[in-house]
């Protein structure tokens, strides 16, 4: 970004339960910031639009804005519904405008992407994954999503990362919890994600004591996940962020189980000898995902260029339909 002349930008991480947004010119120089419940849609974005408006009338107008939202998302710029989400289980949400929505309330740019996609983004420009250009950033508290950068690239395709729908071995004599996704049962969300632990056990994770459990079951279908990344990505780093990751004696039993499962099969000293180097937890801790859709807002704006961010999350988007 050019400190020289800044440029005030806005970013929006859109959750399931809150949108948290911000004005500045990174997130380093926030100048305005709210959190907003997730309702309805009409009620939710109608809030963020006020924020925007209210944040440029005391700093200044807004260059773009970018968002960081839960999905999934239409991200295929051709696509007639592209910025739209689409299959949530987040009740009220499916159909959801936000690019057109927010572009034609505001009168400006906006980029979008997943919100962990942002948050992989944010990780790699501010946090843990500086210096590096293929990472994963995984995400576990009421969904589990993944989002990756691959030789500096955020990764899209056919449509975009679902890391939290892979399906990973389920051992249901030692398990024998169905699952909670709506669509897949016992995929890696259906299985750990916090409603999953919650259903389990008949209690929140952040009620379960270290001792408990709940934990070897976590860090092993976690583990198993991470091996299927790292055997299918291999990412320099991965960061491991989200609400259930907030049990401190949970990310040192997934590092030991991901090396037992890996076997050694991977020789990369990352992995044999440096473990605690290279599943971390995100140095920007909740604010990662924020600080990526400010990068997305530069990049709509045209004032950061960096190759880390894909065309499609960035300058093809548009600011209304």
């Amino acid at each position: 970004m050019n400190r020289a002349s800044p440029v005030l930008l806005g970013g929006v991480e859109a959750g399931g339960t809150k949108f948290v947004c911000v004005a500045g010119t990174s997130i380093d120089d926030v100048r305005a910031e709210a959190r907003i419940a997730t309702t309805t849609p009409a009620e939710t974005l109608g809030a963020v639009v006020r924020f925007f408006g209210d944040a440029s009338r005391a700093h200044g107008p807004l260059a773009a804005i970018g968002v960081g939202s839960f999905g999934p998302i239409d991200l295929h710029p051709s696509s007639p519904t592209f910025g739209v989400i689409t299959t949530t289980p987040k009740a009220g949400w499916a159909g959801t405008d936000l690019v057109g929505t927010l572009g034609r309330a505001l009168g400006v740019p906006v980029g979008i992407d997943t919100d962990v996609n942002a948050a992989a983004l944010g990780e790699l420009r501010h946090g843990a994954a500086r210096g590096l250009d293929t990472v994963v950033y995984l995400t576990v508290g009421t969904g589990i999503g993944g989002g990756g950068l691959v030789n500096g690239r955020l990764l899209h395709g056919l449509v975009h990362p679902e890391m939290g729908h892979l399906r990973v071995p389920h051992d249901r004599a030692a398990d024998p919890f169905p699952g909670v996704c709506p669509f897949h049962g016992n995929c890696l969300e259906g299985l750990a994600s916090g409603p999953a632990m919650a259903a389990r056990w008949g209690a929140p994770a952040e009620t379960l004591d270290a001792g408990h459990p709940a934990w070897a079951l976590e860090a092993r279908y976690l583990a198993l996940a991470l091996q299927n990344i790292v055997c299918t990505l291999s990412p320099e780093r991965i960061v491991l962020g989200g609400g259930v990751m907030a049990q401190p004696a949970l990310l040192p039993r997934v590092r030991a189980e991901l090396a037992a499962l890996l076997n050694g099969y991977i020789q990369a000293p990352a992995v044999l000898e440096r473990m605690d180097h290279y599943v971390v937890a995100p140095a920007l801790g909740s604010r990662a995902g924020v600080a990526g859709a400010l990068v997305l807002a530069a990049q709509r704006a045209g004032i950061d260029r960096a190759a880390e961010i894909a065309p499609r999350s960035a300058s093809s988007t548009s600011s209304a339909k």
